[in-house]
């Protein structure tokens, strides 16, 4: 008798319990040595765009005090998205439309929680009064530790869920409770001073009183850290506890790593230049954190609900936009009264 969850959950086909995490002879065998030909220099070619964008904004566009002005961030937003959208066609006549509208669903799920995590990095860089001139480089590189961060979390994520398929209902339920957690959450509560890595950093590495300009770290009878590096430790701790949210949202639309990895590093990349764009009109949008919330809720159930009923991805897709839509409109006609 076939299992139930045979034909529900493509990516789990072919899988069993003795398989390595990524079996070469099970991918010649499906996919023949063309396709994995195919993939492998999509792989290649994505990875190289992404190093030559990393090297052009670090060499180029990275300037010494160079303040990052909203006009000049707003086009690079506006970029971002516009190479996702690119991709996603390609990505259509490469692969198909069921896997483009995945990636399209990962993107806007993956860009969604972003921008509600900008304004917990505008509280860190307000609470350690970090200059604007120098946010910019702590962003640069809080991204390219994230980006290293969540392809382990993507590969550990997606070996587990193929190896052990129970681990669905964790990842689902972990979502649903974190979409509970977030409806109770109030962003002004964050101290970053509680951040336990933080706390052992300052115990184990000598810091300088003072910021000294860009540096990370400074000669001083040794070497010490600066402020800067300790706002990177925060932001890079920080990003990896949101991943623990994102990278399972992602997983619960599909489980191909180059489609969950690709929406990943979209939305990251033009995380840095939206923090600029947004940075002063986050208090308007004060009901994107319950609708994001929902959207938590939503996969989570989506993911303990797969091996019974599958939602359709497009639908998924038009569930998040709509209630982030909604979240989005309800905060602009409604706005948060200010405080006499």
């Amino acid at each position: 008798m076939p299992s139930r969850t045979a034909g529900k959950m493509p990516a789990l086909q072919g899988c069993q319990r003795n398989r390595t995490i990524f079996d070469w002879n099970l991918a010649i065998e499906n996919f023949g040595v063309g396709n994995l030909l195919s993939q492998l220099l999509f792989w290649i070619f994505f990875n190289l765009f992404v190093l030559g964008m990393l090297v052009l904004d670090l060499g180029f566009l990275q300037r010494p005090g160079h303040t990052v002005k909203v006009r000049e961030a707003l086009a690079w937003s506006v970029i971002w998205v516009g190479l996702a959208c690119a991709f996603a066609v390609l990505v259509y006549f490469q692969y198909g439309h069921a896997t483009a509208v995945e990636f399209v669903t990962g993107y806007v799920i993956e860009l969604s929680l972003s921008v509600d995590n900008l304004f917990i990095f505008l509280l860190i860089f307000r609470y350690f009064r970090v200059a604007p001139d120098h946010q910019h480089k702590v962003l640069f590189w809080g991204i390219v530790g994230a980006l290293v961060m969540r392809a382990i979390f993507i590969v550990v994520g997606i070996g587990l869920i193929r190896r052990f398929h129970w681990i669905t209902y964790i990842f689902g339920a972990f979502l649903v409770y974190s979409g509970i957690k977030l409806f109770r959450e109030d962003d002004t509560s964050i101290k970053p001073e509680n951040n336990p890595v933080l706390r052992l950093f300052r115990r184990w590495v000598p810091v300088t009183e003072d910021y000294e300009g860009e540096k990370f770290i400074v000669r001083r009878m040794g070497l010490y850290a600066t402020p800067l590096l300790v706002v990177l430790v925060v932001v890079e701790t920080t990003d990896l506890l949101f991943a623990t949210d994102s990278i399972p949202a992602v997983l619960a639309i599909t489980l191909k790593p180059f489609i969950v990895y690709t929406s990943n590093v979209f939305a990251i990349l033009g995380l840095r230049s939206m923090f600029f764009v947004l940075a002063g009109m986050m208090e308007l949008f004060h009901y994107l954190h319950y609708g994001l919330a929902v959207v938590l809720i939503f996969i989570g159930a989506k993911m303990l609900t797969s091996d019974y009923y599958q939602i359709p991805t497009w639908v998924a897709l038009a569930a998040v936009a709509g209630v982030l839509l909604f979240s989005v409109l309800a905060s602009l006609l409604h706005p948060r009264r200010q405080e006499r």
